[in-house]
């Protein structure tokens, strides 16, 4: 084996995350090597955000259009998969083809490496027959993988992940549907507005159980109107494919058929795969353990999913940019450039970017006090910070405020398609908002400002003085902030 080159910077895995730190350090001038053995981009911009939210922009219009009925006369509507399927393929994934995103991280100056990346050692990766070593760090984004349960009879079966779900050409004609999380409630809802049987076996009490019980409702509620079979609390024992179908088996002699079967439930990081031995790390984690600035151990650091910290593209950004800011800090102290910005154009390059960057008090540390999530069913399904039962499991002295969208003006004239609601979930104690959950049309939208107040800690006596537009959906969380104790 010849010496390992040398470079600065290695980018383990360019999913949203490893590709925003890649990219961004190239620009600032270090030498970087990103090396991925799957699509630039990672999951968000081929089988995730991107083309799922195409999915249901159009079956969106389809439910739409439906009820012009109820509003504004008649409508003959007769969904065709067809052109959504085209728009994906075309528009979103250039046919599942990585080259535009492999160039634009190159064009910034970065050189990119298709493969496995493997820790030999602290700062060095191998990939293939390559050997890298670099001077200031190495950053994992390997992302996480399909959690497949280990049913009997499953594995072998043509069964779907979200993967061949959001490619696929031709819709079937029925669908089982295992997992009653995000993923699985968005699909399902999609396939049954195009027509497709299906029915949601979900092992837990509820759909959506990480979120409100209201909001497991709503959801719920939302695509049983869409002919939607909901089972909950259904332990799967047997997966059976014939050829032409599945059989799914539960217990108390449950039975469930189906043309497809699509298994979305949950995802994991496969730590084994890394190397994490050689540099003193536990690789028997179920994910990488950071702490505030990204930092695993050493000059190695982690961003995305595969740090545990939530599986959203906005979380692998928001960690993106602190590794950016940490490592180009870490540089400009091995440089030793002086903390003031003012240095920056005097040392030019990568140092001079740091300096600018890393400067004191340039690196934030991560807060996830006032994480946003949005489950993009129909009514959407926002939710920030805690729900009321983590907050009380915290010992928070905790007061609820509650407001429906149907009993608002804007709910009234919205007429069909209004379902949802505005929870508040805050410290007595503190007087302010430690969470929130906003259901309805936009709830994903309205989110946002419940978002400012999560974070900033604003006091609830202030947004009880604020001024809410009407008759707007969001002036509903004055209602609920006037029913908070």
């Amino acid at each position: 084996m010849t010496e390992p080159q040398q470079v600065d910077v290695i980018v383990v895995g360019l999913g949203v995350g490893g590709e925003e730190v890649a990219g961004r350090l190239a620009e600032a001038g270090l030498d970087v090597v990103g090396i991925d053995n799957g699509l630039v981009g990672g999951e968000c911009p081929y089988w995730g955000c991107i083309p799922s939210k195409m999915m249901i922009r159009a079956a969106n219009a389809v439910a739409e259009a439906r009820r012009v009925n109820g509003l504004a006369g008649t409508a003959d509507v007769r969904p065709d998969w067809t052109p959504v399927a085209r728009r994906i393929r075309e528009e979103a994934t250039a046919d599942w083809d990585d080259t535009v995103a492999v160039k634009r991280f190159t064009d910034k100056g970065g050189h990119f490496v298709r493969g496995t990346g493997r820790l030999v050692g602290p700062g060095r990766v191998r990939v293939g027959d390559q050997e890298f070593q670099a001077r200031h760090g190495v950053v994992v984004g390997v992302g996480t993988r399909p959690s497949i349960p280990p049913l009997d009879g499953l594995a072998g079966t043509p069964y779907w992940t979200n993967r061949e779900a959001i490619e696929a050409a031709e819709l079937p004609g029925s669908l089982l549907v295992l997992g009653g999380g995000a993923i699985g409630l968005e699909l399902s809802q999609v396939f049954a507005r195009f027509g497709v049987r299906v029915t949601v076996l979900e092992r837990s009490g509820r759909v959506l159980a990480v979120e409100e019980p209201e909001a497991s409702e709503v959801a719920a509620a939302a695509l049983r109107a869409d002919g939607v079979e909901i089972r909950t609390g259904v332990a799967v024992e047997r997966v059976d494919h014939d050829g032409s179908g599945f059989t799914v088996r539960a217990g108390g002699g449950a039975r469930f058929t189906g043309e497809r079967l699509l298994v979305v439930t949950g995802r994991r990081a496969h730590l084994d795969e890394l190397g994490l031995d050689t540099v003193g790390v536990d690789a028997g984690q179920r994910y990488l353990a950071v702490d505030d600035r990204m930092r695993v151990a050493g000059r190695l650091w982690a961003v995305g999913d595969v740090t545990g910290e939530g599986a959203f593209t906005h979380i692998a950004m928001y960690q993106a940019d602190i590794v950016v800011r940490d490592l180009l800090d870490q540089v400009r102290r091995a440089a030793g450039v002086p903390d003031a910005s003012g240095t920056a154009s005097a040392v030019g390059g990568a140092v001079g970017a740091a300096s600018t960057v890393g400067g004191t008090g340039g690196v934030p540390r991560a807060d996830y006090r006032a994480l946003p999530r949005v489950t993009f069913t129909d009514p959407e399904i926002g939710a920030v910070g805690l729900t009321e039962q983590q907050a009380r499991d915290r010992g928070i002295n905790v007061q609820v405020g509650y407001a429906a969208l149907s009993s608002s003006t804007r709910g009234w004239i919205h007429q069909v398609g209004d379902g949802g609601f505005i929870k508040l979930v805050a410290d007595a104690d503190r007087g302010v908002l430690v969470g929130a959950t906003s259901a309805g049309p936009a709830g994903g939208e309205v989110l946002s400002g419940l978002v400012v107040a999560v974070h900033a800690a604003v006091p609830v006596s202030q947004l009880r003085h604020m001024i809410y537009a009407y008759p707007t959906f969001h002036r509903a969380i004055q209602t609920a902030l006037n029913d908070l104790g």
